[in-house]
C-alpha cells in the first residue's frame, strides 16, 4: 500500500546508519532509462546480430528524454559502448567515407565484391562502344594499347573488325575509353576501397565472342593480384561494368564469395582438354571445388566492385552475340611495388615481357614493375608513392 513520505525518508536514513563504515553505497534505484539500456545492452551482446543491435543502443543514448540531460554516468557508458561497436566492426577492405552504407560494407566484408546497380549511363556506354568499333576498324590506333584475338581464330582467318577481336587492353593512352576510369560515379564508389589519392593500373575492354564449340571464350578461375606487382592488397579494387545484358548464357562473372580473405595462390595454364587456351589466361590449380560459386548476373551500366584476391572467372559464350564489358583496376597511390622474382607472379613476368618488349621497346632486363609505372595513371587526389 502507500507509504507516507516522511516514512520513506526515515526508512532510507536507517538504513544508511546501519550501513557499516567502508561499505559501498546501495546504487540509487534505476529509472526507465538505465533499465531499458541496460536490457538492450544484454540483448546486444547475447545476439548473433550483437552489432546491429548496439547501434540501437547507440541511437537510445543520444536521445534525451523529458527535458533532462544525459547523465555522466549515460555519456560514459556510450563511450565505451562506441569502442565495443568498433570492435564488432573492424573493417579490413573498405573505408569510412560516408557513401557505402553498413550492410554494403558488411557485404563486401564477407564476400569481396559489390554490385551497384545502373551505375554508368547508356550514354557513356554507347560512346565506349562506339570507340571500341573505330579501334577494331583501324581507325584510330592509341599508342602502347594490346589488341587480343581468341586463340581458336587463326592467323590466315583475321581480318580487321569487331569480330576478330576479342579484348583490347591497356587503353590509358585512349582519351575517350579512358574517361571510364576517370568516371566520378566510379570513382566515388573506388575511394571506398582505396583511399582519395587513386591510381588508374590496369584497363580492358573486353568482347567475349562466341564460342566457336572448341569453349576458347571462357576464363579459366583466377586472382586479378597475380597480374599486379603492388601491394597491399587490401587497397586495390577492380571494376568491371556491363555494356549490356549478361548472364550465363553469354558468359557472365562467376564468382567464389569469400575467397578474398586466402592468399595469393599459384596460377598456370590450366589443362583443358580442345581447343587451347588464350594467351595469359592463367588459372588457380588448387581451389576448393566444392565451394559456393555466385553467377553474376547484370544489365547494362551494372558495376561490380572486386577485391584482387576474390577468386572468378567467366564461362564460354554460347550466344551469337558478343558480350562486351569494360574494366579498371585502382590502387591507392601509397601502394608500393614489389619484385615478383622468385614468386608465384614469375610467370606473368616471363609472358608478358617479350610482349612489352614489342609494343613499347622495354629493354632485355625489364621488370614486371616497369611496366606497370609505365602504364599507371593519377586519377583523383595526389601521387604518394
Amino acid at each position: 500500500g502507500p507509504v507516507h513520505p516522511r516514512t520513506r525518508r526515515n526508512s532510507r536514513s536507517s538504513e544508511r546508519s546501519a550501513r557499516p563504515f567502508g561499505s559501498a553505497p546501495r546504487p540509487p534505484p534505476r529509472g526507465k532509462t538505465e533499465v531499458r539500456l541496460t536490457r538492450l545492452l544484454e540483448g546486444a551482446m547475447n545476439q548473433s546480430h550483437a552489432g546491429t543491435r548496439l547501434r540501437v543502443v547507440l541511437g537510445h543514448l543520444g536521445q534525451r528524454s523529458a527535458g533532462v540531460g544525459v547523465s555522466f554516468a549515460v555519456r560514459v557508458a556510450r563511450a565505451a559502448i562506441i569502442l565495443i561497436c568498433n570492435s564488432f566492426f573492424s573493417f579490413r577492405y573498405t573505408r569510412d567515407n560516408n557513401v557505402l552504407s553498413l550492410e554494403q560494407r558488411k557485404f563486401y566484408e564477407e564476400n569481396g565484391f559489390l554490385v551497384i546497380r545502373n551505375l554508368v549511363s547508356d550514354a557513356d556506354i554507347e560512346r565506349f562502344r562506339n570507340e571500341f568499333e573505330r579501334i577494331c576498324k583501324g581507325e584510330v590506333k592509341p599508342q602502347g594499347m594490346m589488341i587480343m584475338r581468341d586463340v581458336s581464330i587463326a592467323k590466315s582467318e583475321f581480318t580487321p573488325g569487331e569480330k576478330m577481336i576479342s579484348k583490347i587492353q591497356d587503353f590509358q593512352e585512349d582519351e575517350e575509353l579512358f574517361r571510364y576510369c576517370t568516371l566520378p560515379e566510379i570513382l566515388k564508389y573506388v575511394e571506398c576501397f582505396t583511399g582519395p589519392d587513386i591510381m588508374a593500373l590496369h584497363t580492358m575492354l573486353i568482347n567475349k565472342p562466341p564460342d566457336t564449340g572448341k569453349k576458347t571464350s571462357r576464363h579459366p578461375l583466377h586472382q586479378d593480384l597475380h597480374y599486379f606487382p603492388i601491394r597491399p592488397s587490401n587497397n586495390i579494387v577492380g571494376a568491371w561494368t556491363a555494356m549490356e545484358h549478361i548472364d550465363r548464357n553469354n558468359g557472365c562473372l562467376c564468382v567464389l564469395p569469400g575467397s578474398h580473405k586466402g592468399d595469393l595462390k599459384p596460377h598456370a595454364y590450366p589443362r583443358w582438354l580442345g581447343g587451347g587456351v588464350n594467351i595469359m589466361f592463367y588459372g588457380i590449380q588448387d581451389y576448393d571445388k566444392n565451394c559456393p560459386r555466385v553467377h553474376l548476373v547484370m544489365e547494362k551500366g551494372d558495376t561490380v566492385f572486386f577485391h584482387p584476391l576474390l577468386i572468378h572467372g567467366s564461362g564460354w559464350n554460347r550466344t551469337q552475340g558478343y558480350r562486351k564489358a569494360i574494366s579498371c583496376h585502382f590502387a591507392g597511390a601509397d601502394c608500393h611495388y614489389i619484385d615478383v622474382k622468385g614468386t608465384s607472379q614469375e610467370i606473368t613476368e616471363r609472358d608478358y615481357l617479350p610482349i612489352g618488349k614489342k609494343l613499347y621497346g622495354f629493354p632485355d632486363d625489364t621488370r614486371l614493375q616497369d611496366v606497370l609505372r609505365f602504364q599507371v595513371r593519377l586519377v583523383k587526389g595526389k601521387r604518394i608513392n
